[in-house]
Formats: C-alpha cells, structure tokens, sequence
C-alpha cells in the first residue's frame, strides 16, 4: 500500500463528505515535516447536520437488540483486525510511531470494541424487592443519548475506540471530534463501523478548530454526554460548559507518573519494562511514567541498566525497519520539551541523552534523562509528554510516598518491589487512579482505566464505563392484588 495520506473527510448522517465551504487543513509527515495529506474542515453547517444526523442515529441504534449491536460491534472489530496492516502505515505515517506499536495499538483497539459489545449485552434491568406483596420496583437503565466524544493524537484509534465502545454499547450515538494532526486512521476506524452496518448517524466524524465543535456540541440540547482525553486545563474547561449545561462528563486528563523503585527490586526486570513503558510512542503517552524515585541503595545500578537500555532505542521513521522510536507529532511538542529541558539545565540538573544521533529532519527529541531534579524546575510540575525521564533517589520509603503524591496530578503510578507487602501497602498509598506493582498491564478493556484529582474523574474501562453511558430510572407499579 502507498503511504500517501488521501483527503480525509468528515461522516454526516452516514454520508462521508467534505465540508459545506471545501476548506480543508494539511496533514503532516512529524517524521519530515512534509504534507502528506488534508483534512475537511467543519463549519457550523456541518456541525448542525452532524447533530440532526446523530439524533436519527440514536434512534436506530438504541432501538436494536443488545444482540443486533453486539454483532455489528463484533463485525467491526473482525474488520479492523483484517486491516490492521494498512491502517497502521496510515497511523504511523501521520502519527509517526514505529509500525509494530502501530498495529499492536489497532488489534488492542479491537479488544475494547469487542468487548463492550458483548458487555452491553449484559446490561440488565433490575428487579429490587418491595414493601408490598402487590408492587413492583423495577430499576431501568437506559442509553443516555447522543455522546460528544474529543480525543487526542497520541493514540489515535484506541482513545477514540473505548468512548465508541462503552456508548455504543450502552446504546448511545457517538459524534467523535477526532485529532486534525492524525485524521486519516480515525476515519478508517469509523469505516469499519459502517462497512459493519452500524445505521446511519450512530456514528459521525468531525475535524474543524477545536474551541468551536466543542463549545457548539457541548451547548446543543440533542448532546447529553460529554466524553474527553487531554490536557488537565482544557479539561477543566469542558467540564465547566457541560456542568453549565447539567450534562455528565468523563475526563481522562492528564498525569505524571511516578515510580518507585525499592531496593529490593529486580533492577533488570525494571529497567527493560520501565524503558518500554518510558520511549513508547515517544513519551506522548499520558500514564508514562515520569518521576523515577529510586532507593539510593540501587540507584546507580539501575541508571546504568535503564541508560544501556536507551541507548538500544533505534530513533527514526516509524515504517523503517527496526525502529523502536519514532519523532514527535509536531513542531510544537518539540519546541515545549526543549524549553522544560533547558529549564532544568539552568536550575542545576545534570542531563543525559544517548550517543544516538536524530535524523536531520522531522521532529525529533532524544530520549532524555533529567539527573538531580530540584522542585523549582518546571519539569517538578508540569507534565513533559515526550522522551524524557525524571530521576530522583530517597532513603525514607515515606517520602518517596510523599513526593509521588506531591503533585495535583493522579493518572498512573507505578512499583518495583520484591516484597508482596510492600506493593500492597503503596498500591493503597499512592494517590492515583491506576496503580502497577512490577508490570504495567493496566490498559485492559474489562478493568478500569482514569485518575483522581487534575487528571480526571470516570474511568474508560471495565462494567462502569459502560454504565456511565445510562441512566437510570424507576419504575414502581402497584397491581391488583392477587385473589388467593
């Protein structure tokens, strides 16, 4: 398959179409800087026929059995894992990650589809026993309705396929504002919606200025859920419209990571899964880890094993062969790692990066090692979003605690330890939403997945996120009473 980009489009009452005004924006190659592509533009006309499509959509959607959507839901998936190969050079050309994470990204997306759809088909209805032999107390829940769901560049296709997931399988329409730097994989995600046979409108696509499709969706009265991955401040924002608009919201916002690692810990396991969490997709990943707390006992051996492992990254584009990583999405994102890095430099950090040299073009960082951080560098308290990694040492277990629990943020944290109690212990300690002892499998469709504090409240996994898409009702009925 070639690896131009064509001109994405958006979907609108099941039509895919450009927008009403024919403008369009580029889309860029990260790995060269290059135009690859572009993307339609939505106007406000698009975005009220997006709307009026979608409530159609709904209407068909939730009126289906559970099992009809579990099966277009499972057609879907099949679908994307058949064309998990060629979506992934699409992805990885616009997004920039290597190809193998690409794919890997896909089939995982297919996973969360799959599984809602067959989660859906266990939201049941519930019976709660009453104060009298001739009343019934039935306990509805119900599609909440059409969902307006914003999603970011970094992985393109499984942030978008968990909102899809969990309201299609509540029985909720979705219009999915997808990321203008990475469009043409999301678009081909949605196809495999439509070629599934999901009705017309269920599903619609949108790609414009972020402000305007958000603020417009968030305020119409057909939209009665908001669902949105991204910067803590943007976050706060739309859930300030949609709290002015009585509407429910879930956040996955952002984070930074920290890690413990106890001097009882296996320093070779560390190092090789906490660089593979670390460098994957370039650091653009929201539970990374970040903050490295490491008992001084071990510090100095693990820096050196985790500095071999860097050191192995081969950087480059992400559809030549052997690359583990690939550049930043934009210039931007490079533009704001240098400034957090030259920070630390010039409050006193010790820096190292690999001996690797970056391709001429793009945009590329090296995977950076920040050595004898200080609380005034802005890297202490902002979230890097890259390559880079923060390392610390403590004696005091206690206060590794209280510098893991330092910040607002409360996304994902992380342990190394060989000792079961420990994990237990700071597992209930660390002040996040998601907590790993010695791996990092916390992305599974059937368990929960989101923070606490500035990084968001509701989760995008498991049974709840699926119910975060009903609402509930009662329905209490006094019968005749029985003859007998």
């Amino acid at each position: 398959m070639a690896d131009t980009i064509v001109n994405t489009q958006l979907l609108i009452g099941g039509q895919w179409r450009n927008a009403a005004d024919g403008r369009t924006l580029d889309v860029l190659d990260p790995a060269t800087g290059d135009s690859i592509g572009s993307v339609a533009h939505a106007t406000k006309a698009d975005m009220e026929e997006t709307v009026a499509g979608a409530a159609v959509g709904f209407e068909a959607w939730r009126n289906l059995t559970a099992w009809d959507r579990y099966v277009i839901m499972r057609r879907a998936a099949d679908l994307l894992r058949e064309r998990a190969d060629q979506i992934g050079r699409i992805m990885s050309r616009e997004q920039g990650k290597p190809l193998e994470q690409a794919v890997i990204e896909i089939n995982a997306a297919a996973g969360v589809i799959e599984y809602f759809g067959e989660e859906g088909r266990r939201l049941n209805d519930e019976l709660v026993p009453a104060r009298a032999p001739n009343v019934e107390q039935r306990v509805l829940r119900r599609p909440v309705g059409v969902v307006a769901a914003f999603t970011p560049w970094n992985f393109p296709i499984n942030q978008i396929a968990r909102k899809l997931g969990a309201a299609l399988g509540a029985g909720c329409a979705v219009i999915v504002k997808a990321p203008e730097d990475t469009p043409a994989s999301p678009a081909e995600l949605i196809r495999c919606f439509c070629d599934a046979g999901i009705p017309a409108g269920a599903v619609s696509l949108l790609y414009g200025v972020p402000a305007e499709i958000s603020e417009y969706l968030i305020a119409h009265p057909v939209v009665r859920k908001i669902s949105f991955t991204g910067s803590t401040p943007v976050g706060k924002h739309l859930a300030a419209l949609a709290g002015g608009q009585m509407k429910p919201v879930t956040m996955e916002l952002g984070g930074h990571g920290p890690v413990i690692v106890c001097s009882d810990a296996d320093l070779d396991a560390a190092a090789e899964r906490l660089s593979a969490a670390k460098f994957r997709n370039a650091g653009q990943v929201c539970v990374a880890p970040t903050r490295f707390l490491l008992h001084s006992d071990i510090a100095p051996a693990f820096i050196e094993k985790f500095k071999a492992r860097i050191s192995a990254l081969k950087i480059g584009r992400g559809l030549d062969e052997g690359v583990t990583m690939g550049p930043l999405v934009n210039e931007r994102r490079v533009s704001a790692l240098t400034e957090l890095v030259e920070d630390a430099r010039q409050k006193g950090a010790e820096l190292w990066q690999p001996a690797t040299p970056l391709p001429n073009t793009g945009f590329f960082f090296p995977p950076t090692l920040v050595l004898k951080p200080t609380l005034d560098m802005r890297l202490m308290q902002e979230e890097p979003f890259g390559p880079i990694a923060i390392v610390d040492e403590f004696t005091d277990l206690s206060a590794a605690v209280q510098e893991a629990n330092r910040l607002p943020y409360g996304l994902a944290a992380y342990v190394y330890t060989s000792n079961e109690r420990t994990g237990r212990v700071l597992g209930e300690a660390l002040e996040a939403g998601m907590v790993a002892v010695n791996h990092h499998g916390i992305g599974v469709p059937e368990v929960p997945f989101g923070g606490m504090k500035d990084s968001g409240y509701g989760t995008e996994g498991g049974p709840e996120a699926l119910r975060a898409h009903t609402i509930t009702r009662l329905v209490s009925s006094q019968h005749a009473k029985a003859p007998f």
